[in-house]
């Protein structure tokens, strides 16, 4: 497919390209960032330009990943990244520290979610790292239903299982459970919900 460029009021999602590796670099920092992700530590711009150019343009060229980046209106600077990957029809994302609490991921969210169904999707999957509140806020937020708890999709850093909050969001809008969100999980801004990069594959995509 052909990168596509999405849009609410509030946010622009296009393509990241090696004109963002500055701001992704810098994003990358964030301690929140790397610890709910599997991003490189230290991050570098090597990571940044090796994102761009192994991830992004191939992932949108075969299918298997599309990926965004989150920018304001009429600004060209990169305040995030999103991502769907249609394997698993998971969502990954995470936003730069100065952009938190704006409303911006949630929008964002929005927008990717309804880009999968007009795909033909019949749901939209979520998870993150257990513990990261400030991404279940968004999901919860977002329409998803939380469905349990079990290992990431992801493993961490050094392969070990992680457990991960889990959630689905269905084209139909019924619920894809009834089970509540977990205590823990209550409360948080907008940070990470983790793509790619950040799953590892020295890049910062966005869930963990």
């Amino acid at each position: 497919m052909r990168p596509v460029t999405l849009r609410s009021a509030r946010v622009l999602l296009d393509v990241p390209t090696r004109a963002d590796a500055a701001a992704i670099t810098e994003a990358c920092q964030d301690p929140d960032i790397a610890r709910w992700t599997t991003i490189p530590t230290p991050y570098t711009a090597k990571d940044a330009t090796t994102f761009v150019d192994a991830l992004v343009g191939p992932g949108w060229a075969s299918d298997r990943e599309y990926t965004w980046a989150i920018r304001r209106p009429g600004s060209t600077w990169l305040e995030g990244v999103i991502s769907w990957r249609t394997a698993h029809r998971d969502l990954g994302f995470w936003l730069a520290p100065s952009a938190r609490g704006t409303g911006l991921m949630r929008d964002a969210v929005g927008l990717v979610v309804d880009f999968a169904f007009e795909q033909g999707a019949p749901d939209v999957y979520w998870e993150c790292y257990a513990g990261n509140v400030a991404s279940a806020a968004v999901a919860r937020a977002s329409g998803f239903s939380y469905t349990g708890t079990g290992d990431a999709l992801v493993p961490a850093r050094d392969g070990s299982p992680v457990p991960a909050w889990k959630g689905l969001r269905r084209a139909d809008g019924t619920a894809a459970s009834d089970l509540a969100w977990p205590a823990a999980s209550l409360g948080g801004s907008a940070a990470t919900g983790a793509t790619d990069e950040q799953r590892g594959g020295g890049s910062p995509t966005p869930r963990r």
